[in-house]
């Protein structure tokens, strides 16, 4: 038996970092976390704007952190949809990995702002995602990405599409 991995994922809204969670998932067998969908159904119709995201998102990290390293330590790989954009959040993600003693990869998707914006455009009016971000959300969520760097001491598969 292999041992598990903490699949996680980086880059700009609307870059495919779900679409890529979910062909990981399949591809290996492994647990999909999303944090869009877990807040989504913990919280229907209270995400207004991105200061409520990034309070709700903060509030459920201790509960899926726990769930996390409970399902590492029973060998089960794990993809986690939940958006490593800045290095404190790849920070407390590799904290993950370490208290479960196995390793991570951060799947980190290379893409420019003109893409994403257009990709954001058709996702919206597909109605296709949990949640809908306006340009003005892309522009202000985009502002506080980081992308990942190796000197950050993690292992970095850089997806380009």
């Amino acid at each position: 038996m292999t041992k598990p991995i903490l699949h996680l994922m980086s880059g700009k809204i609307a870059s495919g970092k779900s679409t890529l969670a979910k062909s990981l998932a399949s591809e290996r067998s492994a647990i999909l976390l999303s944090e869009d969908y877990w807040l989504s159904e913990l919280y229907p119709d209270q995400i207004k704007s991105v200061v409520d995201y990034v309070r709700l998102s903060r509030q459920i990290r201790k509960l899926v952190g726990t769930l996390v390293i409970d399902v590492l330590n029973s060998g089960v790989t794990v993809i986690l949809d939940f958006p490593a954009n800045t290095p404190e959040d790849r920070q407390w993600l590799c904290g993950l990995a370490d208290a479960a003693g196995v390793s991570h990869c951060f799947h980190y998707i290379e893409l420019d702002d003109e893409t994403c914006r257009a990709r954001l455009h058709q996702r919206n009016g597909r109605a296709e995602h949990e949640f809908a971000a306006t340009d003005a959300e892309f522009d202000l969520i985009t502002s506080y990405f980081r992308a990942p760097d190796v000197s950050e001491g993690i292992e970095i598969e850089v997806h380009r599409v």
